[in-house]
This record gives C-alpha cells, structure tokens and sequence, in this order.
C-alpha cells in the first residue's frame, strides 16, 4: 500500500476515534447528570412523603395518602425511565454515528 494511502486512513481513522470519544463523553456526562438529578429528586420525595404520612391524623388518610403517594412515586418512575433510556441510546448513537460515517466514506 502506498504511504499517503496509509497515512491518509490514519488520519482519518484518529479524526474519527477522537470524534467518537468526545461526543460519547459529551452524552456520558448527561447521563450521568440525568441520575443524578433523579436521585436527588427521589431523595426530596422521599423525606416529603415521610413528612406528610406522619402528619396524618387518620388511619383513613394514611391509607389515602399512602396509595396517591404510591401512584404519583409509579408515575414519577415511569417519566424517569423513559428519559434515562433515551439518553441512554443517545449516548449509543453519538458513539456510532462518527464509525458510520466513516465506514461510509471508505
């Protein structure tokens, strides 16, 4: 093979490496600020929900309290989940759209 050949697919082989380490450690870091804000949240609802079950004044509204508590925490859950899987497949995709590109121009 002909040295500019080789050197040219180096360079362009370590263009795009670098390419995919930045925009992967770009989406990583969203990630990861994602479960963090999560688990800051779910520690606030936490010790909110604790909060208002021990001001009930009724088994009644306990029990109330207890299932809205249950249903919004399931719903809160279930908003999360789904956020944290498209980042999840963001980070994915920013790994391998700079491989395909580069696949495609070879």
């Amino acid at each position: 093979m002909n040295k500019a050949i080789v050197d040219d697919l180096t360079k362009s082989s370590t263009e795009t490496l670098t390419k995919i380490s930045s925009d992967s450690t770009a989406a990583a870091q969203e990630l990861a600020k994602a479960y963090q804000e999560v688990a800051a949240r779910n520690l606030k609802n936490v010790m909110s929900a604790l909060q208002a079950l021990a001001a009930v004044k009724s088994p009644t509204a306990f029990v109330e309290l207890q299932q809205k508590l249950i249903k919004d925490g399931m719903e809160d859950a279930m908003k999360d989940g789904q956020h944290i899987a498209k980042l999840t497949t963001a980070v994915f995709a920013a790994a391998l759209e700079p491989m395909k590109h580069h696949m495609a121009a070879k």
